[in-house]
């Protein structure tokens, strides 16, 4: 009988709570025969706990050793990324009406002040003056006739920039605030590898 191959893929992000025992098939993606997959998916790799906090890094090294540990004849290989991040769900206070009323607030004032110093910055004002007068040959003090619709478009601009209003989407396209949030995360996740993987520690103080 020829050895037994097992390919494991370990995810990037898992979702765990306080007290679960994670194992193996939480962290990562195993190909091997049924009846050995079954077995390896259930084998436990960390118990979360308090002392955990936010997160776990959990090192594919970790998985292969407790494999080598139960299964020492498998030939077992890693394909793709050696790390999986495991997000501990704390639990969450609701957010109070007046908190929530307050932020809005900020952000309704800053928003407007923001587009009010904009249009300052480059005379919006003396533009829409200079428009409505080659347009209509006449002088207004207040062109309405342009400055409505373009109030309108500015709101409605903004809603086709950012791709949602309220939680509907207006298509699959992700928002320019959705990719530089991904950016973030994949920035964020890179520095959590590299500075918190205990692995890593271990392998600075040996050296």
């Amino acid at each position: 009988m020829g050895q037994e191959s097992v390919f494991l893929r370990m995810r990037h992000r898992v979702q765990s709570e306080l007290g679960q025992v994670v194992t193996i098939g939480d962290v990562a993606q195993v190909i091997a025969s049924q009846p050995v997959k079954r077995e390896i998916i259930l084998l436990p790799i960390h118990s979360i706990t308090i002392e955990d906090k936010t997160f776990v890094i959990i090192d594919v090294m970790k998985v292969i050793e407790k494999l080598r540990a139960n299964y020492p004849t498998y030939d077992i290989q890693s394909i793709g990324p050696a790390q999986a991040i495991v997000t501990v769900n704390q639990a969450k206070k609701p957010l109070a009406p007046v908190y929530f009323v307050l932020v809005w607030f900020l952000l309704f004032i800053g928003s407007g002040l923001a587009i009010m110093n904009f249009h300052e910055d480059v005379s919006m004002r003396a533009v829409h003056l200079r428009i409505f007068q080659l347009v209509t040959g006449n002088e207004e003090a207040k062109p309405l006739l342009l400055q409505i619709p373009y109030s309108i478009g500015l709101g409605l601009g903004m809603i086709l920039f950012f791709n949602q209003f309220f939680r509907k989407r207006l298509n699959e396209e992700p928002s320019p605030l959705e990719v530089e949030m991904f950016n973030y995360q994949q920035a964020l996740d890179q520095y959590v590898i590299l500075h918190e993987n205990k692995e890593n520690k271990a392998d600075y103080h040996a050296d």
